[in-house]
């Protein structure tokens, strides 16, 4: 089977890494001529809306799938009319448009943040009637960690937070009061095949994901599966979605969805009999999916910007460290190191966790176990 990917970074990389032993091959397209991805098959090296690089890519795939959400919506729609194209096209629209995503989710049944459309400085004084503060301001597309997006709180300037994120169509939305971030994460084949991946918990620090952690017997896993089944049966889903969300008491509010393998579920790869991006090649490429069992409990520490020493990360003889092989800059993720109890009771494995979040700096997190 020959898949496509839109894009070649690590996301593009650990598919290839998946399928490879399925006996699947690999072309990417990316502008970036270092892209990590282009060691594991053919790297297209011109830019998304680049006509030869649609052409090249239509003729040679089996089928094509995509690793980021930023890309033309109109350019995926022509490549799905001409190829096998995974997700669709009407989950990447609707993923890339917050007003979008929050009236699907509420057209469901699934509770969210209360909302507002903002299109002018005026929209957000009268929002701001109806929601109060503190609430969150964000572009309608195009955020992704923590960017275009603004905290209104009682001292914050409208006209400096509306300037910041420079007149673009936004959403206000209300500030949850949540106890956990969590996300749940699903494969569905074309034929209405499903599997779910154990509710994850997740923590965040400037907008980045720095923790993932699952354990067995999360009480809210069906409430979570119900929300998720019900997204994706609407999109006519094909592939990995991820949903994103807020738990309140025993309450769920939807957050977000990627249309993609997901940051969330990196665990997946050491933690569960097939990974997130098996499951993934599985789905587009019509083949039978694994149904994932939580082996034992399991966390991904995100590395961010540096690189932690490797020796001493070999010290915790539960980690497994994925190295990108991505250059290092601040703010940008550069690996993963997942961690999993094997042998080891809870409390050795939470041990060994807040060790390894020391290591990589995040001592507000450390401290929480």
């Amino acid at each position: 089977m020959k898949v496509g990917i839109l894009g070649a970074g690590q996301l593009a990389q650990m598919l290839a890494q998946a399928g490879q032993p399925l006996g699947m091959e690999f072309k990417f397209v990316s502008p970036d001529p270092t892209s990590c991805a282009a060691q594991y098959g053919e790297l297209i090296c011109k830019s998304y809306d680049d006509e030869s690089a649609h052409q090249e890519l239509m003729e040679w795939s089996d089928v094509i799938t995509y690793e980021f959400e930023n890309i033309p919506t109109d350019m995926v729609l022509k490549l799905e009319q001409a190829n096998s194209l995974y997700p669709p096209s009407n989950a990447l629209a609707t993923a890339g448009d917050r007003i979008a995503e929050k009236t699907m989710f509420n057209s469901l049944g699934i509770e969210t943040a209360q909302y507002e459309a903002i299109n002018s400085a005026e929209d957000l004084h009268q929002a701001l009637t109806v929601i109060g503060r503190p609430s969150i301001l964000k572009t309608r597309s195009d955020g992704y960690d923590g960017k275009g997006q603004v905290v209104i709180k009682d001292n914050t300037d409208l006209a400096a937070a509306w300037d910041k994120l420079q007149g673009a169509p936004c959403i206000l939305e209300s500030m949850v009061n949540f106890d956990r971030e969590v996300s749940i994460i699903a494969a569905r084949k074309k034929n209405g095949e499903i599997a779910y991946y154990p509710l994850t918990e997740n923590h965040h620090r400037e907008g980045i994901l720095r923790l993932s952690m699952c354990f067995h017997a999360e009480p809210l896993q069906n409430k979570a599966q119900d929300m998720v089944r019900k997204i994706a049966e609407h999109l006519d889903y094909v592939g990995i979605i991820a949903l994103e969300l807020f738990q309140a008491g025993n309450e769920l509010l939807a957050n977000e969805i990627a249309p993609r393998v997901h940051n969330s579920g990196h665990w997946t790869q050491n933690g569960t009999q097939a990974s997130q991006f098996e499951n993934h090649l599985r789905a587009i490429c019509n083949i039978d999916l694994m149904q994932p069992c939580l082996l034992a409990p399991a966390a991904m520490v995100n590395l961010i910007g540096t690189l932690p020493n490797a020796d001493d990360v070999a010290k915790h003889r539960n980690s497994v460290p994925h190295i990108y092989g991505k250059a290092e800059r601040e703010g940008r993720k550069i690996g993963h190191i997942n961690l999993t109890s094997k042998d080891t009771d809870l409390k050795v494995f939470k041990a060994e966790l807040k060790s390894l979040l020391n290591l990589v700096n995040e001592f507000d997190l450390a401290a929480k176990f």
